[in-house]
């Protein structure tokens, strides 16, 4: 059992790590996230990645290949708008000027874009018998620590760096997105 719980964690540290890149970013470009909305990151990114594996794990039948070949391809659609956006906004705008404001549409498209490896992590699950609920508890847990203390860092990292670092969250997001896009 000890073995199963430290391989569950790691992967759940491997889906996590977009959801830590995004949250990155955001902590970077979006200065002023009152405690509530980082909160807010936290609970939609862990939320959706505790969801997926359970999704994935009851839709193991054909009708899963098709979902899983579509998700990808969503997924690199919905982080390059969000991050080509970013990008236009940091190129468009005085310094003093760049969109720091909290949208429940965005964190929730960012959150659907990051989970849908877990979504595939599901179907593994349920094609070894492995237990869904634990296993996507734990998978939920880790992407919400670690997508508030990549909130927090970026933050940090945005104080160092200054406003033009919203360029570089805009190209870390395409990134992500070719990364699921091409399965890397």
């Amino acid at each position: 059992m000890a073995f199963n719980l430290i391989s569950v964690f790691l992967i759940a540290v491997a889906l996590a790590m977009d959801a830590f890149s995004v949250s990155l970013t955001k902590g970077f470009t979006q200065k002023h996230l009152s405690k509530v909305q980082v909160f807010y990151y936290g609970l939609f990114f862990g939320f959706f990645q505790f969801m997926m594996p359970v999704l994935g794990y009851f839709c193991t039948s054909t009708i899963s290949s098709v979902i899983e070949s579509f998700a990808s391809i969503i997924g690199f659609i919905l982080l390059l708008a969000i991050g080509l956006n970013m990008i236009r906004e940091s190129l468009s705008s005085d310094d003093n000027e760049i969109t720091d404001e909290f949208s429940f549409k965005e964190v929730t498209l960012l959150a659907i874009a990051t989970s849908i490896d877990a979504f595939a992590v599901g179907i593994t699950f349920a094609l070894f018998n492995d237990p869904v609920g634990i296993s996507s508890v734990i998978i939920g847990v880790v992407a919400f620590a670690f997508s508030i203390a990549g909130i927090y860092l970026g933050r940090k990292l945005g104080d160092y760096f200054g406003d033009k670092f919203q360029i570089l969250g805009g190209v870390i997001l395409i990134l992500i997105g070719i990364k699921i896009l091409f399965g890397l």
